[in-house]
């Protein structure tokens, strides 16, 4: 493979050797491993500044969401996939809607199953408008400005949700951290096998497991932080987000090296899902010759 920069974009941008630099990460065991690692730090960073420091979850929320639209912004302006960049967007999507959540659910008053509602209707709304804007659901292959910013809304609904959800399952339902972790992880099985076994539409499948790694990492955070007499195993919010910062720094470097030894492969250039017509590309033009 060769590629040279294009450095301004032409016509005929959905001729079939002209490509787009990916700036999303491919869907693979590492891209799940570092999620759920990012989203049980969601929860323990968010409950460290909210109830430990007790900052509250009114502040805490200004505080992180101020946080990720910073980290936002240096995402869309990349112009390639970066592992620190992106995963520190995908660690405050979930603090911030740690704190959101709990903002909603308890300083608010309307609940769990009142805050799930609530957000489930709002993640419905974004797919929507996804949908009816033409561009691309293949999360690998997201390379417009609109489409990846409609791709963040929608990580930032679903892990709101998530933090809502795994609430919701553990005290509404009774089962309690641990055991709503191993539910959890059943059901994220059970999504794999459908994944290998099923014509179930992959999109689908993706966003269910995206959205309910975010309980799963809610719980199993909660699991090894809350006090024992919580059904916690009582490591603390403060220790147990600084080995999960530590796990997460060292994932990412483990990426990025792996990057360098084996570059992504470019995404086609853009074009509306529904007329074909070419779209503006969010990412760096390359030649790519087959």
């Amino acid at each position: 493979m060769s590629s040279t920069t294009y450095g301004q974009e032409r016509a005929g941008l959905s001729d079939s050797w002209r490509f787009v630099m990916r700036k999303l990460p491919h869907v693979t065991v590492l891209f799940w491993v570092l999620k759920i690692v990012a989203t049980t730090l969601g929860e323990t960073g968010g409950d460290l500044l909210a109830q430990t420091l007790h900052v509250g979850y009114l502040v805490s929320t200004v505080i992180f969401f101020a946080l990720f639209l910073i980290a936002v912004f240096f995402q869309l302006k990349a112009r390639r996939f970066h592992p620190a960049i992106f995963w520190t967007v995908i660690a405050l999507t979930s603090t911030a809607g740690t704190t959101l959540s709990d903002l909603m659910n308890r300083t608010g008053g309307i609940g769990y199953t009142g805050g799930a509602l609530v957000l489930t209707t709002g993640l419905a709304i974004v797919f929507i408008i996804w949908w009816r804007s033409g561009q691309t659901l293949d999360v690998e292959n997201v390379a417009t400005f609109k489409g990846e910013l409609l791709y963040w809304v929608a990580i930032l609904f679903s892990n709101s949700l998530g933090t809502s959800s795994g609430d919701f399952l553990a005290d509404s339902l009774g089962f309690g951290f641990r055991d709503s972790a191993l539910i959890l992880s059943a059901i994220m099985l059970a999504l794999l096998a459908a994944h290998h076994f099923t014509r179930i539409n992959g999109m689908v499948l993706f966003w269910i497991a995206f959205v309910l790694t975010r309980p799963l990492g809610a719980t199993a955070g909660d699991f090894l932080s809350k006090p024992r007499d919580h059904g916690g195993l009582n490591w603390g919010t403060m220790w147990t987000s600084a080995a999960l910062v530590a796990a997460l720094v060292g994932l990412i470097a483990y990426q990025t090296i792996q990057l360098r030894r084996h570059p992504l492969d470019p995404v086609p250039a853009p074009v509306h899902r529904r007329t074909g017509e070419p779209q503006r590309p969010n990412g760096q033009l390359v030649w790519h010759d087959r």
